[in-house]
């Protein structure tokens, strides 16, 4: 049986700017985990290897939420 060849096309009303910022957008907010994970641990092995040992108090948390927004074809 011969294997018939599949053609998508896409249509994307925005402009090469707007797609570009919003992929960059839902990246980052995708792997949002992944990089504090990855701070984390090398947090911990850096006070692992020194004297110096952050005390919780001390630290500063700050959270930024991202919001991301499609345009509407005109």
């Amino acid at each position: 049986m011969k294997q018939r060849k599949l053609n998508y096309c896409f249509y994307n009303p925005n402009s090469a700017e707007d797609t570009a910022e919003f992929l960059c957008k839902l990246l980052i907010e995708a792997n949002a985990g992944k990089v504090e994970r990855a701070i984390e641990e090398a947090a911990s092995k850096c006070a692992e290897e020194s004297e110096y040992i952050a005390e919780p108090e001390k630290m500063e948390v700050m959270k930024e939420t991202v919001s991301i927004r499609r345009r509407r074809a005109r």
